[in-house]
C-alpha cells in the first residue's frame, strides 16, 4: 500500500506551503472557446464536441470518482480539446481541511492529466479570507485560468470581488475564462462563456 502512488498521491514535485502539486501552463486556441459540462461527456463523441473543453462547473458528486480512481474516465476526457479542472467545492460553511483538501484534488487531478499528455486550465476557486492562504496554490504564474460565476450572483458580492482580486495579485493570469456573466468590475484579459452555450456544446 505505501508503495501505491493513488495511496500516497506523492508522485507529483509539491508546490508552496502544503505541497499542492502544480499545474503548469498551457496554451489553447482563444479564438472560439466552447466549453461542454463533464456530465454531458460520452464515449466515441461526435466531432464538433471534440472541439470543445470540459468544464466542472456541476454539482461535486457528478465528478466525485474522478480523484479516486482518475484512469477510469481518462480515455473518455482524453477526445476533447482541453480540460477545466474539477471545481470542487470551497462553500464558508464547509472547515477549513476540507476547502484546502479539495483545492489540493483540484491540482491533483490537473496534475495527473498533464502527465498523460492531456491540455488543462486550471478552475480557481475560494471560500472567505482564510481559504487564502491556499486557495491560489498550485497554479503556475501567467496561466490561463477558469473562474465559475455559479452562486456569486445571490451569494457576497464583496466575497467574490475579494478573492478574485487576490486571485490576479497573485496568478496574475494571463487570460481569464469566465464561465457566466462577469461582474463589471472584474480586470483581466477576461473571455465569457455563457451556461447556455455549455449545455449545447455549439459556438
Amino acid at each position: 500500500m505505501r508503495r501505491d502512488p493513488l495511496f500516497l498521491r506523492n508522485e507529483f514535485e509539491p508546490y508552496g506551503a502544503w505541497g499542492i502539486p502544480l499545474i503548469k501552463k498551457q496554451n489553447i486556441d482563444l479564438e472560439n472557446i466552447r466549453l461542454i459540462a463533464c456530465s454531458n461527456t460520452k464515449k466515441n463523441d461526435t466531432a464538433i464536441k471534440k472541439r470543445c473543453g470540459v468544464h466542472f462547473f456541476v454539482d461535486d458528486y457528478r465528478f466525485k470518482g474522478i480523484y479516486d480512481n482518475p484512469s477510469r474516465t481518462l480515455e473518455k476526457y482524453s477526445q476533447y480539446a482541453f480540460l477545466l479542472t474539477p471545481d470542487y467545492s470551497l462553500y464558508a460553511e464547509m472547515p477549513m481541511w476540507l476547502q484546502l483538501s479539495n483545492v489540493a484534488k483540484n491540482r491533483w487531478v490537473g496534475a495527473y492529466w498533464q502527465s498523460k499528455g492531456l491540455t488543462v486550465i486550471p478552475t480557481v476557486s475560494w471560500g472567505t479570507v482564510s481559504s487564502f492562504k491556499f486557495c491560489f496554490d498550485g497554479v503556475e504564474k501567467n496561466s490561463i485560468v477558469a473562474v465559475g460565476m455559479i452562486g456569486s450572483k445571490k451569494n457576497n458580492h464583496f466575497g467574490f470581488m475579494s478573492g478574485y482580486n487576490e486571485m490576479i495579485e497573485r496568478i496574475n493570469p494571463c487570460v481569464v475564462i469566465c464561465f457566466g456573466e462577469p461582474f463589471a468590475e472584474m480586470s483581466g484579459n477576461i473571455i465569457k462563456v455563457t451556461y447556455h452555450s455549455s449545455r449545447k456544446a455549439v459556438s
